[in-house]
C-alpha cells in the first residue's frame, strides 16, 4: 500500500512539475513571434481584390492583430485576431463575423520562423500554419481534407 502510494505521489509531483515547466517553456518561447510584427500585404488574391495583415505586439503575453480584405475600397471580411498566452499555453484567437464567439487554436509548434497552432472541435479551419520564408510569409488553414494558402510579403 505504502508503495502504490509513494508512486501516486511521485507521479503527481512529476505531472506538476511538468505542467509548470510547459508554462515557462510557453511564455519564453513567445518572443520567437517577433517577425510578425508589421503589416503583410497579401499577394495571391484576385484581381481587383486586396487583403492584409496587420500586428503588433500589446504586452509580453498579447498580439493583437487584423485581417481584412477589400473589393475596390469596400471592405469584404475583416477578422480580429490576438495570440496571447493563457493557462501555460499560447493561443490564436479569431473574431469572425460568422462565428457567435471568438474561435481559440491552441499552439502546437513555434519557431523564429512559423507556428501552428489548432484547434480539433472548430468546423473549420482545424489547423493554422505560419511560416516564414524570408521576406514572404505562407499561411495555410486546413482541415476535414481542405486547405486554403495565403501568401503575404512584408509592407515597407
Amino acid at each position: 500500500m505504502k508503495s502504490i502510494l509513494s508512486i501516486t505521489l511521485i507521479l503527481l509531483t512529476a505531472s506538476l512539475l511538468n505542467a509548470q515547466s510547459a508554462s515557462a517553456v510557453s511564455a519564453k518561447n513567445f518572443k520567437k513571434l517577433s517577425w510578425l510584427e508589421g503589416t503583410w500585404e497579401r499577394t495571391n488574391v484576385k484581381q481587383g481584390k486586396s487583403a492584409h495583415e496587420r500586428w503588433e505586439k500589446d504586452s509580453k503575453t498579447k498580439w493583437l492583430g487584423f485581417g481584412v480584405s477589400l473589393q475596390g475600397e469596400d471592405t469584404t471580411f475583416l477578422e480580429k485576431l490576438s495570440i496571447v498566452v493563457e493557462n501555460g499555453g499560447i493561443y490564436y484567437i479569431a473574431d469572425v463575423p460568422e462565428n457567435k464567439a471568438p474561435v481559440l487554436f491552441q499552439f502546437t509548434q513555434l519557431s523564429d520562423q512559423g507556428f501552428v497552432c489548432e484547434n480539433p472541435t472548430h468546423d473549420f479551419p482545424k489547423k493554422i500554419a505560419y511560416k516564414l520564408e524570408g521576406d514572404r510569409l505562407e499561411v495555410q488553414i486546413s482541415g476535414d481534407g481542405q486547405a486554403v494558402d495565403f501568401e503575404f510579403v512584408k509592407r515597407e
